[in-house]
C-alpha cells in the first residue's frame, strides 16, 4: 500500500508540473486549483506513506535515503504551502512540482525495504537529526526556487519581457527568510548530529563526507547571510548564491552518500 501512495504521489507532482506549465501561457482559475489540488493531496500522500511505513517497522522512516526522499520531497511541500499565498503566478509552483518529481525520480532508483534499525540509528538525537534536516534542506529548496525566479525575472527585464510576479524586492526578501530559517535548521543538525556521533562513536566531529559537506553547505549560507548583512549582497548576487547552495546541499544529500564512502554509508 505504502508503495502505492507514493506512486500517486508522484503522478500528482507530475499533473501539477504539467498543469502549471499550462498556466504560465494561458491563466485559468480552475487548472490553477487543480495544480495546487494536486499538490496537496501528493502532500498528503507522502504523510500516508510515510505513516506506513513508520506502523510497518516500528521506527520513524529515517534509516535509508530512500525514507530520506521521501521526509525531503514531504518537507518542501509543506513549506511550499506557507509561501505560495506571497509568490503569484505559477512559475513557484512550476519549479517546487518538479523538484518534488526530480527527487521521487531518484528515490525509484534507490531500494525501498524497510530495515531494522542498527544499534548507531537507535538514538532519539538521530531522529532529532532528520528531522531538522529537512526542515533546513526543504527552507533552502524554497530558497533556491526563489533564486530561480529572481533570476528569470531578470532576465525578462531586460527583454523587456513582463512576468506576473512579485517585485524584485519582494522576491529577495523571501529568499533571504527561507535561507534564514534554513540557516538556522541546519545550524541545529550539525549540533544533533555532533552530539549524536558522540554518543554513539565517542566524538563529536570526525571529518566523515557527509559531516564535511554538511560543514560546507552551511558556510555557504552562512556566507550568504554575512554578504547580505555587511557588504549589502542582494539581489542578483544573492539568487546565484542561493542556487549554487543548494548545489551543496544536493551534493551533501545525495552525491555523498553515492560516491564517497564513510559512516554515513548505511543511508
Amino acid at each position: 500500500m505504502e508503495a502505492r501512495y507514493v506512486l500517486a504521489a508522484y503522478l500528482l507532482l507530475l499533473a501539477a508540473l504539467f498543469l502549471s506549465l499550462i498556466l504560465l501561457w494561458q491563466p485559468h482559475r480552475q487548472l490553477g486549483r487543480a495544480s495546487l489540488a494536486s499538490i496537496a493531496v501528493a502532500f498528503f500522500l507522502l504523510f500516508l506513506a510515510l505513516g506506513q511505513r513508520t506502523l510497518n517497522s516500528g521506527h520513524l522512516p529515517v534509516a535509508t535515503l530512500y525514507e530520506f526522499s521521501l521526509l525531503l520531497v514531504w518537507g518542501l511541500l509543506l513549506l511550499f504551502f506557507f509561501i505560495r499565498k506571497h509568490v503569484p503566478g505559477d512559475l513557484l509552483t512550476v519549479l517546487v512540482a518538479l523538484l518534488g518529481v526530480l527527487i521521487l525520480s531518484f528515490s525509484n532508483t534507490l531500494p525501498s525495504e524497510s530495515r531494522p534499525l542498527m544499534p548507531a540509528l537507535q538514538s532519539v538525537w538521530l531522529q532529532l537529526h532528520v528531522l531538522t534536516a529537512i526542515i533546513a534542506y526543504g527552507a533552502f529548496g524554497l530558497s533556491f526556487c526563489l533564486g530561480i525566479i529572481y533570476l528569470l525575472q531578470e532576465r525578462a527585464r531586460d527583454r523587456e519581457v513582463s512576468l506576473s510576479l512579485p517585485s524584485p524586492a519582494k522576491l529577495d526578501n523571501l529568499m533571504y527568510w527561507c535561507t534564514a530559517v534554513g540557516f538556522a535548521f541546519m545550524t541545529l543538525v550539525l549540533i544533533t548530529g555532533a552530539v549524536w556521533a558522540e554518543e554513539v562513536w565517542g566524538r563529536w566531529w570526525g571529518w566523515d563526507p557527509k559531516e564535511t559537506w554538511a560543514l560546507i553547505t552551511w558556510l555557504i549560507y552562512a556566507g550568504f547571510l554575512h554578504a547580505r548583512k555587511t557588504y549589502g549582497w542582494q539581489g542578483k548576487r544573492a539568487a546565484v548564491i542561493a542556487v549554487a547552495g543548494f548545489v551543496a546541499v544536493l551534493f551533501t544529500l545525495f552525491g555523498v552518500s553515492l560516491l564517497l564512502p564513510g559512516l554515513h554509508s548505511y543511508i
